[in-house]
């Protein structure tokens, strides 16, 4: 998958997430590629679009030491614990080298999977989650 699918792909699954969820699970999203340990941020939508780069480094501190954890295939995701405000609350891995981390400015990921169809906005992540794992972004 490209660059541009990619991004189709991430805005219809958010727009199902909220129409499942009743409102949006997450206002915001990132697309890193990796390169020689280092990222670059490829997209972002949301509503912090001049500002995010000034605190991007802490912002995904907690997910980050999250993900240290564990080794996501492509299509592999883990939600966050403890995030609130701008704190990224997930992260999908949609490609050998890329990662889209999503985030709700407003509330926490427990705030988030409180509400009653956090269940089923899931079925709109897990089918992204399956598209990228079909056809990762290179």
């Amino acid at each position: 998958m490209n660059l541009e699918s990619a991004t189709s792909e991430i805005r219809s699954c958010f727009k199902r997430m909220t129409s499942l969820y009743g409102e949006p699970a997450f206002d915001e999203w990132i697309l890193v590629a990796l390169a020689d340990g280092s990222g670059a941020v490829q997209r972002y939508e949301g509503p912090r679009a001049i500002e995010y780069m000034s605190s991007f480094s802490e912002d995904i501190a907690a997910l980050r030491a999250e993900l240290a954890k564990q080794e996501l295939d492509v299509g592999g995701f883990t939600f966050g614990s403890g995030t609130h405000g701008n704190t990224y609350d997930a992260a999908m891995r949609i490609g050998p080298a890329a990662y889209m981390l999503a985030n709700h400015t407003g509330r926490s990921m427990e705030e988030i999977r409180s509400r009653p169809h956090w269940l089923k906005a899931q079925v709109a992540w897990f089918g992204l989650s399956e598209r990228f794992r079909a056809d990762p972004l290179v």
